[in-house]
């Protein structure tokens, strides 16, 4: 303890400033040896500070065209991180885990005494605090019959539409996606990347018709997005349950409301590591959607700190603007990416926000759950939906739309046709964003800020938002009347020219 101590104070009074604060719980906590997670950001982009088209996919340009003029479509942010660095900080022995351009920054997991010598090199800025990933809550899932069971509250042929929607159109119903399916809207043209646990059963009938058209684990760093063959049954079971409800295609029994779209799919979290971090992972696979050109992120993943000497994210932190995973959400929406994220299932407390990152994001359409409790007619908010509102000043209101959060139709990892009844904003989440794909689908030039404005501005109780469910249930035909009036059609003609 003696030898910590002695680092700490030679951390705090070697080139001040350089090294977190936040940090200082864990430096104490750990013992002489013991690698801890952490982000290294660095001064610049290295000798040849210059920006380049290049550096993202020329649907990435277009997409951006929306919200960037022609002559601003990249910047210095975009530009990847100077490898001569990167090479500095792997040989003080550290481990690196990912590269974030963005950020600018490697997160490592380094020992105190790497840490001590990371901050001597002239390319590091500073050393922060790699968010740790809270638990999720995991919320009771019933099996039930692969066959829809006729009478059964959203079951077959409750209502007459285009599509047989089975045990499915409860959840589509409730934010009137069948209205949009029987237009012929299906997210045709857009491309959604979706963020979990992985995909255990992507074999599963429910995606025989699912389109993929990228993957990449960036757990284990490769492109197949399915865990371990040898990792428990629940690795990649939450990937395959999420990605159900937002795409699923399967008459009578499950249909998603952007069954007709392009996916990316990345496994950003890992339900075995020791250490449980994910957050920069999480950036990373943004960062790689943006570059593919992803128009739509679906995130039902949420980071809190909940592990003893690392304190340090915390509800008040929940301000839109001091986690990295909560900048990286923003950063992606500015890029014309629309962001949609789970608020979480910690809201039994309502004390104060219990929101997860990047939740609080400003830009984030982020996304509560609602039910309709037994007896009643009117939906509210789930008991464990994440309330707002976030820290910052003033305070924002969070979440901004909800949809169905109990009892939600999923297709599970059990089986290539088991289905079952789930809940948590984790369900809710897909549906928002598969609704926000349908508006992109009907209306290419809609930006990221349009789409979120269009759903608040239709959604069940707009004109008096809260922090239990935002604006309300959203509600898909309405918005994308509203969306068609707010949208002009966008020319690309002095994209083409920058990018010829």
């Amino acid at each position: 303890m003696l030898a910590v101590i002695g680092l700490l104070a030679t951390i705090s009074t070697s080139r001040a400033g350089l090294i977190d604060p936040r940090l200082a719980p864990a430096l104490a906590a750990t013992a002489p040896g013991q690698p801890i997670p952490v982000w290294v950001l660095l001064r610049d982009k290295g000798p040849l500070q210059k920006t380049s088209l290049a550096a993202v996919s020329t649907r990435s340009l277009r997409r951006r065209a929306k919200v960037r003029p022609a002559s601003a479509l990249v910047d210095l942010q975009d530009m990847p991180v100077y490898e001569p660095y990167v090479s500095a900080i792997a040989a003080r022995g550290v481990h690196i885990r990912q590269r974030s351009k963005w950020l600018n920054a490697v997160s490592v997991e380094a020992t105190p005494e790497q840490i001590l010598a990371l901050q001597t090199l002239p390319a590091v800025r500073t050393i922060e605090p790699l968010k740790r990933f809270g638990p999720r809550v995991v919320e009771a899932v019933t099996p039930e019959p692969a066959t829809a069971q006729p009478g059964k509250a959203g079951g077959a042929g409750a209502h007459p539409h285009t599509l047989d929607y089975g045990n499915s159109l409860a959840q589509n119903a409730l934010v009137n996606v069948p209205a949009l399916h029987d237009l012929g809207y299906t997210g045709a043209g857009v491309l959604v990347a979706h963020f979990d646990n992985g995909y255990r059963l992507l074999s599963h009938q429910a995606f025989a018709s699912l389109h993929v058209v990228a993957t990449h684990d960036f757990v284990d760093h490769d492109g197949n997005p399915a865990p371990p063959v040898s990792a428990p049954d629940f690795f990649g079971a939450h990937g395959v349950s999420t990605l159900s409800v937002l795409a699923a295609f399967q008459p009578g029994q499950l249909i998603g409301p952007a069954y007709g779209a392009d996916f990316a799919l990345a496994r950003t979290e890992d339900d075995g590591s020791e250490t449980r971090l994910e957050e920069d992972n999480w950036v990373a696979a943004i960062e790689w959607a943006d570059s593919l050109g992803a128009d739509v992120v679906s995130s039902s993943v949420g980071y809190k700190d909940f592990d003893v000497g690392f304190m340090s994210w915390t509800w008040q932190d929940m301000n839109g603007n001091t986690t990295v995973i909560t900048r990286a959400a923003d950063w992606a929406v500015a890029r014309g990416i629309v962001v949609v994220n789970a608020a979480g299932n910690e809201g039994l407390n309502t004390m104060h926000n219990t929101l997860l990152a990047p939740a609080d994001a400003d830009s984030c359409i982020t996304v509560g759950g609602v039910w309709t409790p037994p007896g009643t007619t009117v939906p509210e908010r789930y008991v464990t939906s994440s309330v707002g509102p976030t820290t910052s000043v003033p305070p924002r209101i969070k979440p901004d739309v909800a949809a169905l959060g109990a009892n939600v139709w999923i297709a599970t990892a059990t089986g290539p046709a088991v289905y079952a009844a789930s809940s948590g904003t984790s369900f809710a989440c897909p549906m928002v964003a598969g609704v926000a794909a349908l508006l992109l689908s009907a209306t290419p030039s809609a930006t990221p800020m349009q789409i979120r404005d269009a759903l608040r501005a239709t959604a069940s109780h707009a004109g008096a938002p809260d922090n239990q469910t935002g604006w309300g249930i959203i509600d898909a035909a309405a918005a994308l009347q509203r969306v068609r009036t707010a949208v002009q059609p966008a020319s690309f003609s002095a994209v083409k020219y920058h990018y010829r």
